[in-house]
């Protein structure tokens, strides 16, 4: 059953079929950038479930039909960048923020900020050039909310035989985009159906449909349900005062909703690159060219609580350092039921990748690299647990290969920092039993049930041995051939002995310290990246 139609960014043109009200199980129709004409059917307002519709940045005319404007769950109505006029239905006032209509010159309407009053409206609006006439339509052909002016001059007036010929011309031809259109839509609906494209998350890692969030949003007191970035944030109100943001810095991190759908290509399956338990991530590519990587957060995944979320959102966006993944901004969608956050693309994939190496290979790491990608993570380490200015010392809780990606200069980048304090507590214990499995988790976790700074310095040291042995998995074998210092039993093979064996010895030994037992045994970050800088003034 049909619940999301999203044909967005698709070049469609030709006009809306009146057929779409009949889809009553519809809850998003998502038609926005495409090349769409005519006016908006007023059968849509039939749709009972239709929560939001976004029809902005086509080429619509006529008047918003009061019957769409009543309908009962409509949340969002987005109709910028189009050719409407006539008088907004008052009853829109209620969608508040949710509302949007910039970029219709010929609209009008009281108590809309940034519409002339209907009155005054309509003198202006007829005194500049004539707005746009679909040539050649038959008024009997023109959807009912069509509001075109019936006056021509003779000039501009085919004769009557004229217009008949042209009325069936184009009736023939309204038939047939019609069904072009409904075609599209079916297939579209097929597609989806298939790929499971464009809804939140469930248990089992495909995304809620729109009326599932609606249930969530029914039975949770959830503060941030209501939030909808794309369309003004209240909690981020610039009349709020002692919230400790700067609005300036928060508003050059936020995306819209239609910034994110467009980079990703309304979440293509093609640009899916993987999935978790509690997310999912696109590639895509914004205005200026630039590629970024969209992790997509069911709200059910993230802080309950406002302050806290919002507080998250602050963390997150104070992070900046050389070996931590860029964030570009973010994105919250009632709507979808989802936050967005938007990194930066990192080319090379994850360090996970370059471990277990079949031999012949060409992902495999030369030994200058390896040193450099360890002194690397450890500078992002210690930036995270520094406390620096308005920046608070932060645990990253979940290091590992897979959170190391490698830039185009391979360079180390962590990902994930600060996601903790963005998603709810029991989606983060959730995703330590991977860190556990692959023996990252230090010991004293299942004790104290904390996290501390020297827990990251125990993830450091295993994954200095993952890069070291060339492998994933950290067998006793390994440990003991560090610990006796049997260099050529702990390193790569791939390496094919280039390497230096004082060097693989010292930062054997950096990784046993750091793996010891006993947090209070385990050197600071600082004292480790002080072992590094002087191995590596040594090289």
């Amino acid at each position: 059953m049909v619940t999301v139609l999203q044909l967005c960014y698709n070049r469609l043109t030709g006009g809306l079929p009146t057929q779409l009200g009949s889809l009553h199980k519809l809850t998003v129709l998502a038609l926005q950038d495409n090349r769409l004409t005519g006016a908006i059917p007023a059968s849509l307002g039939d749709l009972g479930m239709l929560t939001r519709l976004d029809l902005s940045f086509n080429n619509l005319f006529g008047s918003v039909p009061v019957k769409l404007a009543n309908a009962p769950m409509l949340k969002v109505l987005d109709i910028r960048n189009n050719t409407l006029s006539g008088n907004v239905p008052p009853v829109l006032k209620r969608l508040h923020a949710g509302f949007q209509y910039e970029n219709n010159l010929g609209l009008c309407g009281v108590g809309f900020p940034n519409l002339k009053d209907c009155a005054d409206s309509s003198k202006i609006y007829r005194s500049r050039p004539e707005p746009f006439k679909p040539n050649g339509l038959n008024q009997k052909n023109i959807p009912e909310s069509a509001d075109l002016p019936t006056e021509c001059s003779k000039a501009n007036c085919s004769s009557p035989s004229g217009s008949a010929k042209i009325g069936v011309v184009s009736g023939i031809v309204g038939v047939a985009l019609v069904l072009t259109v409904a075609a599209l839509f079916t297939f579209a609906w097929y597609r989806r159906r298939k790929q499971k494209i464009g809804s939140a998350f469930d248990s089992s890692d495909s995304r809620l449909s729109t009326d599932q969030v609606k249930e969530v949003n029914r039975r949770s007191a959830s503060p941030l349900i209501s939030l909808e970035y794309s369309n003004g944030w209240d909690p981020l109100d610039k009349g709020r005062s002692g919230n400790g943001f700067s609005q300036e810095v928060f508003e050059s991190f936020m995306f819209n909703l239609e910034e994110v759908e467009r980079a990703t290509q309304c979440f293509s399956e093609t640009n899916l690159l993987g999935k978790s338990n509690f997310s999912a991530i696109y590639k895509g590519s914004l205005r200026d060219s630039s590629a970024v990587v969209v992790k997509c957060i069911a709200k059910t995944s993230c802080k309950s609580d406002e302050s806290e979320f919002l507080q998250g959102l602050k963390i997150l966006t104070s992070l900046k350092h050389e070996n931590l993944v860029r964030l570009r901004g973010f994105c919250c969608s009632k709507g979808r039921g989802e936050c967005f956050l938007i990194y930066d693309y990192v080319p090379n994939g994850n360090l996970l990748q370059y471990l277990d190496v079949k031999q012949g290979n060409g992902k495999v790491l030369e030994w200058s690299t390896r040193i450099s990608i360890i002194y690397g993570i450890a500078k992002g380490i210690r930036y995270l647990h520094e406390s620096r200015g308005s920046k608070q010392a932060l645990v990253h809780q979940n290091l590992s290969a897979e959170k190391v990606l490698i830039d185009n200069r391979s360079n180390p980048l962590l990902s994930d920092s600060g996601l903790h304090k963005l998603v709810a507590d029991d989606i983060v214990f959730s995703t330590l039993k991977a860190s556990a499995a692959m023996g990252y988790l230090a010991p004293e976790y299942t004790t104290t049930g904390r996290f501390t700074e020297k827990s990251d310095v125990y993830a450091f040291g295993m994954i200095v041995l993952q890069i070291l042995s060339g492998t994933r998995k950290i067998t006793q074998q390994i440990r003991h051939a560090a610990e006796t210092s049997k260099v050529e039993e702990l390193m790569d093979m791939n390496l094919e002995g280039k390497y230096s064996d004082s060097e693989a010895t010292r930062l054997g030994r950096i990784a046993l310290l750091c793996i010891h037992e006993s947090p209070y045994h385990r050197p600071s970050i600082d004292n480790v990246i002080q072992e590094l800088s002087a191995l590596m003034s040594s090289c």
